[in-house]
């Protein structure tokens, strides 16, 4: 099905290629995104990639600064509670 004609494939194989590291330690050399140094499977493509700034760590709010200050606390309440108790 291919054909018996020339394809014109300078231009892709002319494209600078993707940085992104593969699992056997050589990069990916796919063809690069217009203007960004990655693929479209390694964050070139428009929203591909974290969101800026940190986002992501605030969904649950589980290791927020006031979580891990709470949980410190509590803890330490605790100590000192079995210790009371063992006292006694």
């Amino acid at each position: 099905m291919a054909g018996d004609h020339a394809r014109n494939v300078a231009g892709m194989h002319a494209a600078a290629r993707c940085g992104a590291r593969t699992r056997r330690g050589g990069t990916c050399q796919a063809p690069a995104v217009k203007g960004k140094a990655r693929c479209r499977m390694h964050g070139g493509a428009r929203g591909s990639g974290a969101p800026r700034g940190n986002r992501n760590a605030l969904k649950s709010g589980l290791y927020t600064a006031e979580s891990l200050e709470l949980r410190r606390h509590v803890a330490q309440l605790i100590r000192d509670s079995r210790k009371i108790i063992e006292e006694l």
